[in-house]
């Protein structure tokens, strides 16, 4: 897969597990036969020629390992709007249990944002427990989610996000990504200047869909 266009978030599984490569050792959690059924997370970072930047996470948050793949060594890429799409089938047909509160918010959560007619997909442990059935959610887990949106939000659609959030037992973070960068849904709520994150490091703006020259060389 050596066009694959892979952004931050992404999940990417692999045929040739032995090529993440961490520029040393791997931790004592991490081996072949764990990446032949966990993806990498594609990390927001610039990364030269075919290299693409991923992290490594196993059952417990302390399990976590940065490194890069080449684009050949992938198998199949996973987005958060694809889990998304997969988990809106799965509930109306009925095979969806959302038994943790995460997936419960998910659930709750999931009609409403396709009406509202966005780009989104659920990451972090929820988008990782969807994509490869592995047990890395708790009850205490939070649910992360991705919203992507080239253009300024309206404050309608703004409102409303925060609104849903708030609405669910369940910590919930929405991360929106304009294509410049990604940012807090709550701090940009908050007003004054957000902390963007781009593939070349955080940079406060005022306005997360603008950046000025001075700020793109910040970064």
């Amino acid at each position: 897969m050596k066009n694959l266009p892979c952004r931050p978030h992404d999940l990417l599984f692999l045929r040739l597990p032995d090529r993440f490569d961490t520029g040393g050792a791997w931790p004592g959690w991490l081996d072949a036969g764990w990446l032949t059924q966990a993806p990498l997370v594609v990390r927001r970072e610039a990364a030269p020629g075919s290299l693409l930047p991923v992290g490594a996470r196993g059952l417990t948050r302390s399990q976590r390992c940065k490194g890069y793949v080449q684009r050949d060594a992938v198998a199949r890429c996973v987005t958060p709007e694809m889990l998304a799409r997969l988990h809106l089938r799965a509930a109306r047909s009925g095979e969806c249990q959302p038994d943790l509160p995460p997936l419960r918010a998910l659930a709750a959560m999931a009609p409403c944002l396709k009406d509202l007619g966005l780009a989104w997909g659920p990451t972090g442990g929820a988008g990782f427990y969807l994509a490869s059935g592995l047990p890395v959610l708790r009850v205490d887990s939070d649910l992360d989610l991705l919203v992507r949106a080239p253009e300024t939000l309206p404050v309608w659609i703004i409102d409303r996000l925060l609104r849903l959030q708030d609405q669910q037992a369940s910590r919930v973070d929405i991360q929106v990504d304009t294509g410049l960068g990604g940012f807090a849904l709550n701090e940009y709520a908050r007003g004054g200047r957000v902390l963007l994150k781009t593939a070349h490091g955080p940079v406060l703006v005022a306005d997360p869909w603008r950046m000025t020259d001075a700020q793109r060389e910040a970064a």
